[in-house]
């Protein structure tokens, strides 16, 4: 029986098969990986296991819709939504089921989140460049090509995170460091340190029952498709009676793309629409 479904929505991601490649190799348990195409073919193809679902989307329909697509179709009693540039614990999958097993399902659990060094720009000359935007080698001026890594960063660790007043995502590492959060939350009268609360979420990874995902309509279309899903997952989690917790057992690490051209979003992200999905942060969307 499938315990865990873990959902990959995707466009134009070229490490989706690196990524289910990497939960390949670490998942423990009887889970399976729905990955979502949403638009796009990958190349080269992905990696074919009979734990893998891929569904394709001729035409995209958006992040958000994508991710509702894989949960539709998930067997797991509970659903782990990913992006598709991230690696993996070994046992990531166990863990977490574990640490329900803990706190009851009227949670929503993510991981530690790591950075991800997923690839180098090498020139001829063997000079290095971390990830970013392509372009000639800033050493000596020629071309370079990229030289896959996959390394998770070991160092920062993050696990507590807010949002301000305008529902802005934020990182809130002042709140990891008080006495009362290290210590965790109480469970039958004794605090397990493994388990933490915090306000939000980034949004790359977060795992809750299915029942839940739909109950609380945890991926709303309501929202332009990319964007604000952290906020929208803590607020509707907590507002519902539920707890976001951190399983300090396990961790993932994501790749960040914050440069745009090549190195940016799948999605289009313009500001206005950015700004529009916070305040409907605001309103009965969640509240």
């Amino acid at each position: 029986m499938i315990g865990l479904s873990v959902l990959i929505p995707a466009r134009g991601e070229e490490f989706l098969g690196r990524t289910i490649q990497d939960l390949l190799e670490n998942i423990q348990g009887d889970t399976e990986i729905i990955a979502v195409l949403d638009g796009y073919l990958p190349d080269p193809p992905l990696p074919t296991s009979d734990k893998v679902m891929v569904i394709y989307n001729p035409v995209s329909v958006g992040q958000r819709a994508a991710a509702n697509q894989a949960a539709k179709l998930a067997k797991g009693k509970y659903v782990m939504k990913v992006d598709a540039h991230c690696a993996f614990d070994k046992g990531l999958d166990v863990k977490m089921i574990e640490a329900f097993g803990e706190t009851g399902d009227n949670v929503t659990i993510i991981p530690v989140m790591r950075n991800l060094h997923a690839f180098d720009w090498v020139c001829a000359e063997g000079h290095r460049r971390y990830q970013g935007l392509s372009g000639p080698c800033e050493t000596c001026g020629k071309p370079t090509v990229k030289d896959v890594v996959w390394i998770p960063k070991t160092s920062p660790a993050t696990h507590s995170f807010r949002f301000d007043k305008t529902m802005h995502f934020q990182y809130y590492s002042e709140y990891s460091k008080r006495p009362e959060v290290q210590k965790g939350i109480e469970i039958n009268g004794v605090y397990n340190k493994d388990l933490r609360e915090t306000m939000s979420i980034q949004g790359s990874c977060f795992m809750l029952t299915k029942e839940k995902w739909f109950e609380l309509d945890i991926c709303s279309e309501h929202f332009h498709s990319w964007g604000q899903q952290g906020v929208e997952v803590a607020c509707k989690t907590w507002l519902s009676g539920g707890r976001v917790i951190v399983n300090m057992k396990t961790w993932y690490a994501h790749m960040f793309r914050t440069k745009g051209g090549d190195f940016g979003f799948p999605y289009s992200n313009p500001q206005d629409k950015v700004n529009e999905n916070r305040e409907l942060s605001r309103g009965e969307i969640i509240f």
